[in-house]
């Protein structure tokens, strides 16, 4: 299958691409883009009719910080799934997002913590977070997320905005209502923090996105960290400890699995 023409041909174009550069670059304190009607039309309906429903997804999170679904395995899924993973992966969109993001040697990881789906019913949320910056297995850098939503139905009073904060988690800087076929590109750091709010949709409704992850070699030491998560400023006293807490406990723990060479159990 060919793996050309999935982003609309006038986002790759070379003035157009200079434009995403600047605006990329003047996003402060998280460099980031928010391009609508990203992909071209065939590929972005299809991906939405195929989707796959909340019990087809391979795993759930519910926990203190998190209540969403995510889905990684995409040989059970229609076509277009993998389509667009391999497209993305491509020469040609790695060569686009380094020209516009001036970010150089990007490349991507075929498993689980490198592309996937995510989705999520309602009462879904993920609290402000920053991702995990480095691979555990080939040690790569984290230092892209791009992510496409795929949403034909959504009403900003839903919930469910992309929220970027500042370094400080102080103040949200973006609320990015995930309409259909948006795509929303940012740097990876540690102050990249981002999550969403909890939607509150109609039955038959979910938050549907896909992601796909952009990494770089590692030139210094970096101390490899999980997701850590922080709590918004309203949130209550208890649900902060009780964060901080579970996320010194959980990187701890991963540190150590990782000093020990047990990579496997990071996969």
């Amino acid at each position: 299958m060919q793996t050309n023409g999935l982003i609309r041909p006038e986002i790759l174009d070379d003035g157009y691409s200079k434009e995403l550069n600047a605006a990329f670059c003047g996003n402060k304190p998280i460099r980031h883009l928010v391009i609508d009607n990203f992909l071209v039309k065939d590929i972005a309906h299809s991906i939405y009719h195929h989707f796959p429903s909340m019990e087809e997804m391979n795993t759930h999170y519910k926990g203190l910080n998190e209540k969403k679904a995510e889905h990684s395995d995409f040989t059970g899924l229609d076509e277009s799934f993998d389509r667009l993973h391999r497209y993305l992966s491509s020469p040609q969109v790695i060569q686009w997002l380094q020209a516009v993001t001036g970010i150089d040697s990007l490349e991507t990881i075929n498993d689980r913590l490198g592309y996937g789906l995510h989705q999520g019913a309602n009462h879904s949320f993920l609290d402000i977070h920053i991702d995990y910056n480095l691979h555990p297995i080939t040690k790569l850098y984290r230092k892209l997320n791009l992510i496409i939503f795929f949403n034909e139905q959504w009403e900003a009073g839903w919930g469910g905005h992309l929220e970027l904060w500042d370094s400080q988690v102080k103040n949200c800087i973006q609320s990015i209502v995930p309409i259909f076929n948006r795509c929303v590109i940012f740097e990876c750091s540690d102050i990249s923090y981002h999550g969403y709010n909890k939607i509150n949709v109609p039955d038959g409704i979910t938050r549907k996105s896909c992601y796909q992850y952009y990494f770089i070699p590692v030139t210094d030491t970096i101390s490899f960290h999980d997701t850590m998560f922080k709590p918004r400023p309203q949130e209550s006293a208890m649900k902060k400890i009780r964060t901080y807490s579970k996320d010194f406990i959980k990187n701890s723990g991963k540190k150590i699995l990782l000093k020990l060479g047990l990579k496997r159990f990071l996969k």
